[in-house]
């Protein structure tokens, strides 16, 4: 599988910050033809975009969100984060869970009270033990995170 080269700049940051459009060649509306300034290719925009023809315009939903090549789901999150958090929800979020959401202070205060029996332990062994006490499957190297993150809290 190759990869697509991004020499352009604006491309690369928009990608990089995930606001790239995945089908800029989809956006049909006039205003992302007629002018620089409008830029199909960032997501952003053209969500806003959308949402203002919508609003300011009067456009149909459907059609909007075709001519700006999104679907009417698409339009709906994205008028629910706008009215939610302003500008910035339109902003990608960081998809998955956010932060060590196995690991919490039953199983770290387990771990730490295994660690201060027997402080030889690996994090494969800890793995293990946290799975038959919890049973629950955690990835060694979330328990060496999660304990350098807890060594980072203290003073």
């Amino acid at each position: 599988m190759t990869t697509k080269r991004r020499s352009d700049p604006k491309t690369q940051a928009l990608h990089e910050r995930g606001c790239l459009h995945p089908h800029p060649d989809a956006v049909a509306d006039p205003l992302f033809g007629a002018s620089d300034f409008f830029d199909r290719r960032d997501l952003v925009q053209v969500k806003y975009e959308m949402l203002r023809r919508v609003r300011v315009d009067g456009q149909a939903v459907s059609s909007a969100a075709q001519s700006f090549g999104l679907s009417r789901a698409s339009f709906y999150q994205a008028q629910a984060a706008l009215e939610r958090e302003g500008l910035a929800g339109l902003l990608p979020k960081k998809r998955g869970p956010h932060g060590a959401h196995k690991l919490g202070t039953e199983v770290m205060d387990y771990l730490r009270a295994q660690l201060s029996e027997t402080p030889s332990l690996g994090s494969s062994e800890l793995a293990q033990r946290v799975q038959q006490r919890f049973a629950l499957r955690v990835h060694p190297r979330s328990i060496e995170r999660a304990l350098a993150r807890q060594q980072k809290k203290r003073p």
